[in-house]
């Protein structure tokens, strides 16, 4: 099913990160945080090119050093703070020879994320006959207990009156973007669209599998998680 299609993974590496100190490359049990992110997409075997996108000639030998592929280093208007991933990926597929049907979009910081969940993604994203995949992860509580607060602090309305006796068990599930699979058919990357539309579906992943690192203590819990997953 997969050789149908040329399928690029495209892992976004910038360096300089102010939250946590060149997060993308800090050893994380033994390995650089992006080497985690490298394998899996290319266990997977899902991916006919898996490129990390950066620019940092540092990170790029680091990544190649895992059998990630480095074509060229980002530009500068894709390096800043506020550089979206929807621009790194068009440069990506405006600077290689070869042409691609499908862009898998991985970030460095989901360093649980598997080979498998990958692989589950794009079945889904073939199943469905999808525009895009994105995955997801169930909230721990009810969307519904969650709201805005006003400057005051004040709590008047914060929980809907139909919600506030109802047992947890009765109230719907809802689930939050984790940030760590993107699948998107690479002829839709430049165009203006609602990507969250009737061909858009969320592949469901597990916590255990959904650390999204930020700052230290999400990085000391990736750390415990994995230890706990290589004993």
């Amino acid at each position: 099913m997969y050789k149908e299609k040329k399928i690029i993974a495209i892992i976004p590496a910038r360096s300089g990160s102010k939250g946590l100190k060149d997060k993308n490359i800090k050893d994380l049990s033994g390995k650089p945080l992006i080497a985690w992110t490298i394998e899996a997409a290319i266990e997977s075997n899902c991916c006919d090119f898996v490129m990390v996108s950066t620019d940092s000639a540092k990170y790029a030998e680091i990544s190649k050093k895992y059998n990630a592929q480095v074509p060229f280093l980002r530009s500068a208007e894709n390096s800043s703070d506020i550089a979206g991933s929807w621009p790194v990926i068009e440069e990506v597929l405006a600077n290689l020879n070869e042409k691609y049907d499908i862009v898998i979009l991985l970030q460095p910081t989901s360093p649980l994320r598997t080979a498998q969940n990958i692989k589950e993604a794009l079945d889904l994203f073939f199943k469905k006959n999808a525009d895009m995949v994105i995955s997801v992860i169930k909230n721990s509580h009810p969307v519904v207990w969650s709201n805005i607060l006003p400057e005051n602090l004040s709590l008047n309305n914060f929980i809907k009156q139909e919600y506030i006796n109802k047992p947890r068990q009765e109230l719907p599930q809802s689930y939050t973007l984790n940030g760590a699979i993107y699948i998107i058919k690479s002829n839709l990357i430049n165009k203006n669209i609602d990507l969250y539309n009737d061909k858009s579906f969320a592949y469901i992943m597990e916590a255990k599998n959904s650390i999204d690192i930020d700052d230290e203590i999400d990085f000391l819990t990736a750390k415990v998680l994995l230890e706990e997953q290589q004993k």
